[in-house]
């Protein structure tokens, strides 16, 4: 589909989750690194981009069985992003914390890359756990606020202590970034997720799990990153 060549793709996502899978497959980031456009970031990767428009067009001729997310409004997307990913967040980081300290403890001598596995998920744990509170209480409610201004007409209750939208976007963001770049940094330790032969099967669990939280990871941001805070500078915008 020529319509793509140009297109962001984050935009991409954004307008259909369903080909967050094609992206992944060619290995091209849609959330923190969403913002190249299609043919930019195929170029970068060596990546045949007709092939990839191909697979586009067939994923989202399919039947549509996905969550239209861009057409969901502030509030309910704030409250998914804190009810599924917020929350998943919140239970998987003991969880892998528990399993990355038992796999390194038993096999980091002779798998050292697992001691810098840790280490670095811990560091991140810290980071996720912290950013978690800065969006629950501070940008979000913010957001819903703004929304309660453009459908009231009402004044603000209370004037945020940033001088606009923007800046904790802009934080968010970052911090966005700065996740992205560990658990890629991870995904390269653990040989793309794949166990050695000698792992046992909490070794497995483990990477399974690492996994999987990266796949959340990756929609968790793509959602904020791609459609929530576009939605909320604009509508910030409206109001000024």
């Amino acid at each position: 589909m020529e319509i793509f060549k140009e297109q962001k793709v984050g935009e991409i996502v954004a307008e259909d989750y369903r080909t967050a899978g094609v992206f992944k497959k060619f290995g091209l980031d849609f959330c923190c690194g969403g913002g190249k456009p299609v043919a930019e970031a195929c170029e970068q990767k060596g990546i045949n981009l007709n092939t990839l428009l191909d697979e586009l067009e067939a994923v989202t001729t399919e039947g549509d069985d996905s969550h239209n997310y861009k057409e969901w409004s502030p509030e309910l997307l704030i409250d998914y992003i804190e009810q599924r990913h917020h929350r998943f967040v919140r239970s998987k980081l003991p969880e892998i914390e528990t399993y990355a300290k038992k796999v390194a403890k038993v096999h980091g001598s002779r798998h050292e890359e697992l001691n810098e596995i840790l280490d670095e998920f811990l560091m991140l744990k810290d980071e996720l756990l912290d950013h978690l509170e800065k969006e629950e209480q501070m940008l979000f409610p913010y957001i819903k606020e703004l929304v309660r201004i453009d459908q009231t007409g009402e004044k603000m209750e209370k004037e945020p202590d940033f001088g606009s939208v923007e800046d904790p976007v802009e934080m968010m963001e970052e911090e966005h970034d700065e996740a992205g770049e560990a658990m890629a940094k991870i995904q390269k330790w653990t040989n793309n997720f794949t166990p050695p032969e000698d792992a046992c099967a909490t070794y497995r669990v483990l990477f399974q799990n690492l996994e999987g939280f990266q796949d959340d990871l990756h929609k968790h941001v793509h959602l904020e990153n791609n459609i929530l805070f576009p939605k909320a500078l604009e509508l910030e915008n409206r109001l000024n």
